[in-house]
């Protein structure tokens, strides 16, 4: 009985919506820290600005970072949808932005959104 319950025990806990959060934030902080960092930080702005927050925010609208018009006027909001819309290809959603990065693998980009997310509700 006592291993039937440590099944069940373990099944939802693989199972349940918090856990695969996570687990994609983390690997999402470990794409960030190899793919992300040389021009962003999550608290400081770099080349790019910082990304703190950046969930739920209008683009090109952080304080203290000089973005380029195209972003300044955008009226995108960064959601799940915009964020895997511009790690796949920034110049597409926003013509006229200055990243010339993209994330061309799908479960990355989820990854990655799933870690700027953590960083909003921090």
């Amino acid at each position: 009985m006592k291993t039937i319950y440590c099944l069940f025990t373990a099944a939802i806990c693989l199972c349940s919506p918090l856990s695969y959060a996570s687990s994609d934030a983390v690997k999402g902080q470990q794409l960030y820290a190899s793919l992300c960092i040389a021009c962003h930080s999550v608290d400081s702005n770099l080349a790019g600005p910082a990304h703190r927050g950046v969930y739920g925010r209008k683009a090109g609208s952080a304080s203290g970072f000089d973005y380029s018009p195209a972003l300044k006027q955008s009226k995108v909001i960064w959601n799940e949808q915009t964020l895997d819309t511009w790690l796949t290809n920034p110049e597409k959603l926003i013509p006229g932005q200055q990243m010339g990065f993209s994330v061309s693998n799908a479960i990355d980009r989820k990854n990655l959104i799933e870690f700027l997310k953590m960083q909003t509700l921090r």
